[in-house]
């Protein structure tokens, strides 16, 4: 399960410093984070300070949530 920035990003940096991998990538006005190279360590999710980072599924539970209202 992947992880993914959600639009809580106020895009600090510090979870692409952090990123052991370089899996997060900058991407137009937020970030981006690479499945492909991503091991899903969690070091991102601890750092962020807006909690702007969840796993996929969480987020995509949200989006269906917000769709909803």
């Amino acid at each position: 399960m992947a992880f993914v920035i959600t639009e809580d990003c106020i895009i600090c940096g510090t979870c692409w410093h952090i990123c052991p991998t370089n899996s997060i990538i900058e991407y137009e006005d937020t970030y981006k984070i690479d499945e492909e190279t991503c091991v899903e360590c969690g070091a991102c999710i601890k750092v962020c300070p807006n909690a702007a980072i969840v796993k996929s599924s969480k987020a995509k539970k949200e989006a269906a949530t917000a769709e909803s209202t």
